[in-house]
């Protein structure tokens, strides 16, 4: 049991670090990255869990996300960019028809979410 929370709290660690970067570089998208990691806290730990709800950097994306206020246009535009561009990248480098399929069920499961997500309103 130990080892799946450590597992919850390294993959917390690592969505957070991308969603941190993702703060600073226009192309990629913080908010799914911090909504993520804030998930694998959850599960990891009740103090990561209260620490990232509390962090004065963090918090207001997930409370956003929960609380169905919205994400902006700007950051669900960048979301699917980055979505597909990445799941693009891993069609081209793999050659199983089967694995293409589900990356593209995928892809749009994912886009649908994001786009029935509320968009927020910037003032």
């Amino acid at each position: 049991m130990k080892i799946k929370k450590l597992f919850y709290f390294s993959f917390g660690t690592i969505f957070l670090s991308i969603g941190t970067v993702g703060i600073f570089v226009p192309v990629l998208p913080s908010t799914p990255f911090v909504i993520v990691a804030a998930l694998f806290y959850g599960k990891s730990s009740e103090r990561a869990e209260k620490w990232i709800m509390r962090n004065k950097y963090f918090a207001s994306y997930i409370k956003n996300y929960k609380e169905k206020i919205g994400i902006p246009k700007d950051v669900k535009i960048k979301s699917l960019v980055f979505l597909w561009f990445m799941l693009i990248l891993s069609m081209i480098f793999t050659n199983k028809l089967m694995i293409t399929i589900v990356l593209i069920v995928i892809g749009i499961l994912v886009s649908l979410h994001i786009y029935l997500l509320k968009t927020r309103i910037e003032e």
